[in-house]
C-alpha cells in the first residue's frame, strides 16, 4: 500500500489484497505529521474491492477532512453492507470503456447534500451565473455527459449484478485453476463483498512479463498491476509515506492483470489457463 501527497491532497491506494492487510492507517498517522491541514483524502478502491474505511474515516474526522471515495472500479461492490461510492463524503464512479458499466467515457460524482449537488452542477456547467446573458463569477468546466451516453449507461444498469456475478465466475475459475502453480490470486478481505472487475495475481519464482509475453503470443491482452503513483515520473517530487516496506512496489514487480471480459467464453479462458500454466 501506499500514501502519496500533493497539492495537499492525500491519496491513499490499497494493495492489501495480495496477501498483506492495509497499512493504510499507519501510512496516513505518518502523512498528517508531516501535513495536518490536507484538502481532502481520496481513497482509491483498486480491482473491484473496497479499501478498509473504518480507521480512515476515524481519523480524518479526528482532522476534520473530507474523504473522496474513488470507487471507479468497484461499483457493485460492498464494504460491510454498504455500496462502494456511498462510504466517503464524496464518491466518484467511472463508466470508462473498460468498467462494469460503460458509457464509453465520463462518470458520476456522488454526494450527500442537496446544496453540494447544487454547486457540483454548477461548476460542471460552466459556472453560469443565473443571468439573462452568460456571466460567470467563478471558474467552470464544461464536464457534462450527453443524454444518449448516460442513457446508455442507465440501461446497463440493470444488468450490473449479472456482470458482478459473471466477473466472480471467471475469478473463481482462474483461483481453481491456478490452485496447484506458484502464484497469488488476489484474496478477497473479509469486511465486504468485490465486484472482481478484473482478475489480478502475483507470481513466485518467474517473471510475469514471461507470462505476459505468452499470451501475447496468441494475440491474448494481459497487463501489468497498476504502476504505483509514487514511481510515476509526474508524481516524482511528491512525498511518499510508507509502513513496513514499499507493498505496492513488489505487488507491481511480480504482478498481472489476466483477461476478465464478462463477454470472454469458457473456451477462451481456458484457453488463457492452458497457456499460463504451461509457464511453470
Amino acid at each position: 500500500m501506499y500514501l502519496g501527497l500533493m497539492d495537499f491532497f492525500i491519496y491513499l491506494t490499497f494493495l492489501q489484497k495480495f496477501g498483506m492487510r492495509s497499512d493504510a492507517p499507519v501510512a496516513l498517522k505518518k502523512a498528517f505529521e508531516k501535513y495536518p491541514n490536507p484538502k481532502a483524502i481520496v481513497v482509491v478502491n483498486l480491482y473491484g474491492q473496497s479499501a478498509d474505511y473504518d480507521e480512515i474515516l476515524k481519523l480524518a474526522k479526528e482532522h476534520n477532512v473530507p474523504v473522496v471515495e474513488d470507487a471507479a472500479e468497484s461499483l457493485g461492490a460492498t464494504y460491510k453492507g454498504q455500496m462502494t461510492g456511498t462510504i466517503g463524503d464524496f464518491g466518484i464512479l467511472s463508466f470508462n470503456g473498460n468498467k462494469i458499466i460503460t458509457t464509453s467515457g465520463g462518470g458520476m460524482l456522488l454526494c450527500k447534500t442537496k446544496e453540494e449537488k447544487d454547486k457540483i452542477v454548477k461548476w460542471i456547467t460552466q459556472s453560469r451565473d443565473p443571468a439573462r446573458h452568460y456571466q460567470h463569477t467563478e471558474l467552470g468546466f464544461n464536464y457534462r455527459m450527453s443524454n444518449i451516453c448516460a442513457g446508455i449507461g442507465r440501461g446497463q444498469l440493470t444488468a450490473l449484478d449479472e456482470r458482478v456475478a459473471k466477473k466472480t465466475e471467471i475469478f473463481n475459475t482462474y483461483r481453481e485453476a491456478f490452485s496447484d502453480i506458484p502464484v497469488d490470486m488476489m484474496p478477497v478481505c473479509d469486511y465486504g463483498v468485490p465486484n472482481f472487475w478484473l482478475s489480478c495475481m502475483t507470481v513466485r519464482g518467474t517473471d510475469p512479463v514471461k507470462l505476459m509475453e505468452a499470451l501475447e503470443a496468441e494475440n491474448i491482452e494481459s497487463r501489468p498491476i497498476w504502476k504505483p503513483m509514487h514511481l510515476q515520473p509526474f508524481y516524482e517530487g511528491c512525498d511518499y509515506f510508507m509502513h513496513d516496506g514499499d507493498v505496492s512496489k513488489g505487488i507491481f514487480e511480480t504482478g498481472i492483470c489476466l483477461p476478465s471480459d464478462t463477454k470472454m467464453t469458457k473456451e477462451e479462458q481456458n484457453r488463457v489457463i492452458e497457456i499460463i500454466k504451461a509457464q511453470f
